[in-house]
């Protein structure tokens, strides 16, 4: 039953949160652990790879991919975390969508504050740009930090004057470093996972002294998302961080974006990393899919050379 599941995904993250404030390597470490119990699909194979200047995992289906690329950023509060950290999401989309995808491994915090990560992922969406790819058959995708990478990468890129993605996908994504949401208190002790101090402790190294009201650090508040591509939004309710995605998805609307908010009841943050164990993950997960596969456009090799 899925009440059940919910129960235990809720228990065995409480229970794997530490007290107190760690170290970044404890930190580090403890998440690897975390990850690996993830389940990843046994139809994807994956590839290490450079995206512009930084090493990317290159995951692709057993099959052979069909046409089009996620552009791939994992979470871990801009701190810790990497593309195998993420091959869970990474991988259930690539076996869901038949398209190939890149996970970019961005620096990270305190050895590389902001802006770094906009610029690694900036470079990799210029490099698959330059390699030839059409951006109508790119998409974004992302999770918690990542997710919010989702959105700040299409600012920098609209800011260089690039074409934008096709569509973004976000997974409770972190878009507001002045950490203003209500729901930072009214989901206290509902989240499992973080505590205001945790995620102000990460993104103090993130921010290195950096005023968070700006649109690259806080989007839900500060962003002007006019020409955004079509976004998905999916987060859960007892997340501390639920308010980033609930203001971002109002911005959107207001500025003209075609926007889903797709909330899910009593489930954690990132909770589609428990594909496999959580039916909602598995559920938000083929949503997703459908989303990508929606908005993934191929230009036709024909039409073009006849016209």
């Amino acid at each position: 039953m899925s009440k059940e599941q919910r129960a235990q995904v809720n228990a065995m993250l409480r229970q794997a949160r530490p007290e107190g404030l760690r170290s970044v390597e404890a930190t580090r470490a403890g998440f690897k652990a975390l990850m690996a119990q993830m389940i990843v699909p046994d139809s994807i194979h994956t590839v290490q790879t450079t995206l512009g200047d930084r090493p990317a995992l290159h995951v692709e289906p057993d099959s052979g991919p069909r046409a089009g690329t996620i552009l791939y950023f994992h979470g871990g509060g801009w701190v810790f975390g990497s593309p195998e950290t993420g091959l869970s999401l990474t991988g259930h989309l690539v076996a869901k969508t038949g398209f190939g995808a890149f996970s970019v491994d961005y620096r990270l915090a305190p050895e590389h504050p902001f802006p770094a990560a906009v610029e690694d992922t900036l470079s990799a969406y210029r490099a698959l740009l330059d390699s030839g790819q059409d951006p109508s058959a790119i998409v974004f995708a992302g999770d918690s930090a990542g997710g919010g990478l989702t959105v700040t990468t299409c600012l920098a890129a609209r800011d260089a004057g690039l074409p934008l993605p096709a569509a973004i996908v976000a997974f409770s994504p972190g878009l507001d470093a002045t950490r203003t949401g209500e729901s930072m208190d009214t989901k206290a002790g509902i989240d499992p996972i973080f505590t205001r101090e945790a995620v102000e402790h990460t993104g103090a190294m993130y921010l290195a002294g950096a005023d968070p009201h700006q649109p690259l650090l806080s989007p839900a508040v500060l962003a002007d998302l006019t020409g955004f591509p079509p976004m998905l939004i999916q987060v859960g309710t007892n997340e501390i961080l639920l308010d980033d995605s609930t203001r971002l998805a109002a911005r959107a609307r207001a500025a003209g974006v075609d926007v889903i908010l797709d909330i899910t009841a009593d489930v954690p943050h990132v909770f589609q990393s428990f594909a496999g164990v959580l039916d909602e993950a598995d559920q938000a997960l083929d949503r997703a899919a459908l989303f990508l596969t929606q908005h993934v456009h191929i230009p036709d090799a024909a039409a073009t050379s006849a016209g």
